[in-house]
């Protein structure tokens, strides 16, 4: 696995959505994203203005079930 790269927020949600994860509620600054196909993919995204710190990076691609080359092939 490569290093993690400092992604903004904006940009994981762009990716998630292109991977089939639609966006189903926010709660103050954490929006919570499903797998449209997969009901057990659920991922949930701080909507910071700053990069995500890499071990919340690394938390989402956990949830997600997805490789960091699949995230940024999706950017």
């Amino acid at each position: 696995m490569t290093k993690l790269p400092q992604l903004k927020p904006k940009e994981v949600v762009i990716a998630l959505k292109r991977l089939g994860f639609e966006h189903k509620r926010t709660t103050g600054s954490h929006a919570r994203f499903i797998h449209s196909a997969d009901k057990s993919r659920k991922v949930t995204v701080p909507m910071y203005r700053y990069p995500l710190p890499k071990p919340t990076l690394k938390s989402i691609l956990n949830q997600a079930k997805i490789t960091l080359e699949e995230l940024l092939e999706n950017l």
